[in-house]
């Protein structure tokens, strides 16, 4: 607007300085009369001339498109330049806002949480996709409608009313979802909001598996040391004056100590396992030699009771020994304590499609289908009084899965009630050892 307004000034001005000089000749030469019969032919003329430019700059006005400004000499030459640069410099503006404006609806789309505006009214103004998806809306149909309307469930409705921008509100996802969102107001501009979402589901089921692995510890431990605290006091009545009593009890608070024992273990294990700056330290593993080794034990555990064979490839692998050693032993001791006296178990180490796997196959009673997907949490059991008469302490495979997963690997586990259950570490090719061990001969216990 400034610069138009010096456009026109310098208009004025140089009609000024046309029409004076013809004047003061027309005067000297003609008079008064002649004088003002000149100013007022300059006057026609000038002004006839500018109603044609302006009626030029008029209708480029009306569609300003630099490539077509009106070319003109002079005064208006020199208006045309100064509105075309002013011209230029607004679409320039017009469009680095712009681009600033997608790069910023971009950036808010692109970001995990949700984000959605609402008006003084608590209608929909806008929201990114995050947000359509945290609230099951579509911003194309429901831009306009009252929030309150799409979602309804009392504590948000309660939450929005209030306008409590201090405190976020925890809420669950509609319908059938199990998703759980943090929801945060966020007041701008003249009485509109921003609200913020983020899916907190992954933090809540961690809250929900530290709650349970709490009690589950406080439970484990409990039994054991409600046992022992029951012998003690047998023991503190009776004295020593019943031999057998008292060789009876020490030998169930030994049976109970060493299954806390085992308890404390397995959680040290875990946790060191889970611990990030616990690097896995890597090395050639004589799988074979290990095998072997897991065969005695599994002997020993058996006692007589189960009848073992073996398949053993002769190559190594690349891992931690003493990790490997720790899962697989859990398998091993999982088949022995869940297969019936007279059955047979089987320890396989092989390639299949260049990948290394141990099996441990059994005949024992076998896993139905629903208990598979849960056996590596802690703690689950399918046979809670079962478990607690084999020694277990429900850790050993959520063990296995944390040190297949330090070695990329996966479990796989093929299972039928009635007719035995197949565990599967399946390792990436690229864990094999370019070692050329000897084979080792491995005679069935």
């Amino acid at each position: 607007m400034k610069t138009l307004s010096s456009a026109l000034a310098l208009v004025v001005s140089r009609l000024t300085f046309v029409a004076l000089p013809l004047t003061l000749v027309a005067y000297l030469i003609w008079g008064v009369v002649g004088a003002l019969a000149a100013f007022t032919a300059v006057l026609l003329i000038t002004f006839v001339q500018y109603a044609f430019k302006l009626a030029q700059l008029s209708r480029w006005l009306n569609n300003p498109d630099p490539a077509a400004a009106p070319d003109a000499a002079g005064v208006w030459g020199e208006v045309f330049s100064r509105l075309y640069k002013l011209l230029r410099h607004q679409q320039r503006s017009q469009q680095a806002l712009t681009d600033t404006l997608a790069r910023f609806r971009q950036a808010v789309e692109a970001i995990p949480d949700g984000a959605m505006m609402l008006d003084a009214e608590n209608r929909i103004v806008w929201c990114n996709p995050t947000a359509e998806h945290h609230f099951a809306i579509a911003l194309d149909t429901d831009r306009g409608q009252l929030i309150t309307n799409l979602l309804r469930q009392p504590d948000f409705v309660s939450y929005l009313s209030k306008e409590n921008f201090h405190e976020p509100l925890t809420l669950r996802g509609q319908g059938s979802t199990e998703q759980v969102f943090s929801i945060i107001l966020v007041p701008f501009g003249e009485d509109q909001k921003l609200i913020l979402s983020r899916d907190i589901t992954h933090l809540e089921k961690l809250e929900t598996m530290r709650r349970d692995f709490i009690a589950n510890v406080s439970h484990e431990l409990r039994t054991p040391l409600t046992v022992i605290s029951g012998f003690v006091e047998t023991l503190q009545r009776t004295g020593a004056n019943q031999p057998e009593l008292f060789s009876k009890s020490l030998a169930h608070m030994e049976a109970q100590a060493q299954r806390m024992q085992r308890l404390v273990d397995d959680l040290l294990t875990l946790s060191r396992l889970e611990d990030a700056r616990n690097a896995l330290v890597e090395h050639p593993v004589n799988v074979p030699e290990l095998v072997a080794s897991l065969l005695v034990d599994a002997a020993h555990l058996s006692a007589g009771r189960h009848q073992f064979k073996s398949q053993v490839a002769d190559f190594w692998m690349i891992g931690n020994r003493d990790e490997l050693r720790s899962a697989f032993s859990n398998l091993v001791s999982n088949a022995v304590n869940y297969s019936p006296p007279g059955g047979s178990i089987e320890l396989i180490w092989e390639k299949i499609a260049g990948e290394p796997v141990f099996r441990v196959r059994d005949s024992g009673e076998g896993i139905a289908a629903e208990h598979i997907p849960r056996l590596t949490e802690r703690f689950y059991r399918v046979d809670r009084s079962r478990s607690r008469a084999t020694g277990g302490t429900g850790l050993g495979l959520a063990i296995v899965k944390h040190v297949l997963n330090r070695h990329q690997a996966r479990l796989e586990i093929d299972s039928l009630p009635g007719r035995g259950s197949t565990f599967s570490a399946i390792f990436p090719s690229t864990r094999l050892s370019e070692a050329s061990p000897k084979p080792v001969q491995i005679a069935a216990a």
